[in-house]
């Protein structure tokens, strides 16, 4: 049998897919595993386009950046929909390069399910580590795609292995390989007990020839559809009675608890091929439809009104409430990307837009279906659908949009602390302001990057999550606005933590300068926060920690609060560089107040600058945010590097070989990578490459803020 690959009708009709036969994923993945090229060629496969998309020719539809286009690498989050069997499948391509995981964040707070690519030759890379770790902790149901099965030294089960090993998911692997490296042609399925076999003319185009496994492979295929069976068994009761009995799980029983097991997250299904090669992409695509779960699947959205918690089901019919997740402003106006959560919105009509205390109410211009840089109108969106919507002017990324009558304040997603920051001015006075609006339309883009005004220089600040980050940021600033930039030197986010701390400091605030005076009589102990100095990296953590040991009521329970204020307000600033103060426990012991003077403001004051004389007091020390390093370069480099890795302050911990090519992992303060993409090519002769991941902070090693190289 030969099934063709069929062009569907990809003109976005506007009636309503039926809320089961919907499907928002994500595709997640390591920077150059392959996840755009699988993007395209789900476009391609089902028809939404007619010519496949190459990242080298920097002709795909997700990469449509011009910066992304020259970089050869995803910079930000696109928005694509096509069809499929039925269903309709929203689809976001992320990033892959650590310094853009705040997008990969935003995308996961708002997606049903995920699709991980993993390449077959290097298996679990850093990045593919974090995005797993943050799809983690949203929730989100994840199948696993082996890609780039045709390259040399490529191995299934060796990409499987590091998944077991440094993921600890359960893989339930639902297909193997039909022939090796380049001679990689298809693949047998153990659901089905089938082998699917891509042929291939001309530009690429063909389709997928469904038949019996072949004789040389009977044995191992039901060798692998035993493991299968047995690990299906252990996790899903359902599935363990029909088990125990001689004819093994039937493909219906054993289809069924894979999607279970795949919904709940104990397990993870994972498929192989190579899509450069157009190859595995139709079963991947049922996998979506038949594992990942729908709008309807997922537990219904949790949100909060007037202090109460509400819970909104995914219902045309309820009450509308969306997420927006990203806001782009483009040369048709500025668009606000939505998830929707519940009930119907149309154009025209008037929604409630609420954050951070603020309500604001504003009209839908238009809705449109996102096809990347491409739009097409759209009447109405339901509940499960993302979208963009014109018209709407103070949302933000993380903005709850809600009807009017029904309030709903839904949790946005947190944005990470910047680690690297440079000086940007523009070359000329006059270019000034314009400079100041294209920075505050970056930050409403991008809300990882932060700009203040440095209080001892005056110089303009632009802070990010790396040294491309702030490149980037800079370089679209330059494009789009036509402005000359001047950039600094980067800088890291130093921090400054108690190594010892300080017991029984007493402050008395007192204060009078006619009618009502101010009077706070606090005592507090400062020590360390045991285990805050390896807090992730990117993470929003303060590293604070603030209890009330006052007894019999010396201290009221409203001037305790305004004391553990005040000492939030002193953690901006530490006494060694003026950097923020992290890791530290603040206990308030005693305290005493005055019948007319004592307020919350005096206590508010008192803790602040209770907090800082107990800093100057206490042993402090520098941390640096350091990174995760991993180096791929020719053997006969690895000496090179490894001195190198040295000379900047790196610890080694790891080394293997493979295929010709060492590869060296190390710990690294950031501040010493600053330029060292271009030392790494000239040590090993342009073939070396190296990636990052954030690991937390480390101390100085002394006290101050070392400059970077």
């Amino acid at each position: 049998m030969r099934t063709e690959l069929h062009p569907l009708d990809h003109r976005f009709p506007q009636h309503d897919t039926p809320l089961g036969a919907v499907r928002n994923l994500g595709i997640l993945a390591h920077v150059d595993a392959g996840k755009t090229t699988v993007t395209e060629r789900i476009l391609y496969v089902t028809g939404t386009t007619h010519k496949r998309g190459e990242v080298h020719d920097g002709t795909t539809v997700t990469d449509f950046d011009p910066q992304e286009r020259d970089r050869g690498i995803t910079i930000f989050a696109a928005a694509v929909s096509c069809d499929w069997d039925g269903h309709r499948i929203n689809l976001i391509d992320t990033p892959g390069h650590v310094d853009f995981s705040d997008e990969v964040v935003r995308s996961l707070r708002v997606l049903d399910g995920a699709v991980a690519v993993f390449d077959a030759v290097a298996g679990v890379e850093p990045q593919s580590e974090s995005v797993w770790r943050q799809a983690d902790r949203f929730g989100v149901p994840r199948i696993a795609f082996v890609n780039k099965l045709d390259r040399a030294g490529a191995d299934l089960d060796s990409a499987v292995a590091s998944i077991r090993e440094r993921l600890h998911p359960a893989p339930l692997v639902v297909q193997f390989p039909i022939g090796a490296e380049d001679g990689f042609r298809g693949v047998v399925d153990l659901v089905r007990t089938r082998a699917l076999i891509w042929t291939e003319s001309g530009e690429g185009t063909g389709g997928v020839e469904e038949g019996p496994v072949p004789e040389s492979l009977v044995e191992e295929a039901a060798r692998r559809r035993r493991l299968l069976e047995e690990a299906v068994a252990e996790l899903h009761p359902g599935a363990l009675e029909e088990f125990c009995t001689p004819a093994g799980l039937s493909a219906r029983t054993l289809a069924g608890a894979l999607r279970d097991l795949t919904r709940t997250g104990d397990g993870v299904v994972v498929l192989c091929g190579s899509a450069y090669r157009n190859r595995g992409i139709e079963p991947l695509l049922d996998a979506v439809v038949a594992y990942l779960p729908s709008p309807s699947d997922v537990p219904a959205v949790r949100g909060s009104a007037d202090g109460a918690e509400q819970v909104r089901a995914a219902d045309p019919d309820a009450p509308f409430a969306a997420l927006a997740f990203k806001v782009n402003a483009t040369a048709t106006g500025r668009l606000t990307y939505l998830r929707v959560y519940s009930g119907t919105i149309r154009k025209g009509e008037v929604v409630a837009v609420r954050d951070a205390g603020a309500t604001r109410t504003e009209r839908i211009g238009r809705i449109l279906r996102v096809q990347a840089d491409r739009h097409a109108p759209l009447d109405r969106a339901v509940a499960g659908d993302i979208v963009a919507v014109v018209g709407l002017k103070s949302a933000r990324a993380g903005s709850t949009l809600c009807a009017p009558g029904a309030p709903l304040v839904l949790e946005p997603p947190v944005s990470a602390d910047p680690v690297v920051s440079v000086a940007v001015e523009a070359r000329t006075s006059t270019d000034t302001d314009r400079l100041v609006a294209a920075l505050a339309r970056l930050v409403e883009e991008d809300p990882s990057l932060v700009v203040r005004t440095d209080d001892e220089t005056g110089q303009t600040v632009l802070s990010g999550m790396g040294e491309l980050h702030l490149e980037v940021a800079v370089e679209k600033i330059r494009r789009a606005q036509g402005l000359d930039v001047r950039v600094g030197r980067p800088r890291v986010a130093y921090r400054e933590t108690v190594v010892r701390g300080v017991a029984g400091l007493v402050f008395r605030h007192v204060k009078q300068d006619g009618g009502a005076g101010q009077f706070a009589h606090v005592v507090l102990d400062v020590e360390p926060l045991e285990g805050d100095t390896e807090r992730e990296a990117g993470g929003s953590a303060t590293g604070f920690e603030f209890r009330s040991a006052v007894v019999g009521g010396r201290v009221p329970q409203e001037y305790v609060r305004a004391v553990e204020a005040g000492c939030r307000d002193a953690l901006g600033e530490g006494p060694l560089g003026g950097h923020p103060v992290t890791g530290l426990r603040v206990v308030l012991r005693d305290g005493a107040t005055h019948a007319k003077d004592s307020s919350e403001m005096a206590f508010r004051t008192a803790g602040r600058l209770a907090l800082r004389e107990a800093l100057r007091a206490s042993a402090m020390a520098v941390l640096e945010p350091v990174v995760e390093v991993t180096v791929t370069a020719p053997a006969e480099a690895v000496g090179g590097v490894l001195g190198d890795l040295a000379a900047r302050r790196g610890r080694v911990t790891g080394s293997t070989a493979r295929a010709g090519a060492a590869i060296v992992t190390a710990t690294v303060p950031l501040a010493e990578l600053f330029g060292y993409a271009t030392r790494l090519r000239s040590r090993t002769q342009g073939r070396g490459v190296f990636t990052t991941r954030p690991t937390g902070y480390a101390p100085a090693p002394a006290p101050g803020t070392a400059e970077p190289r």
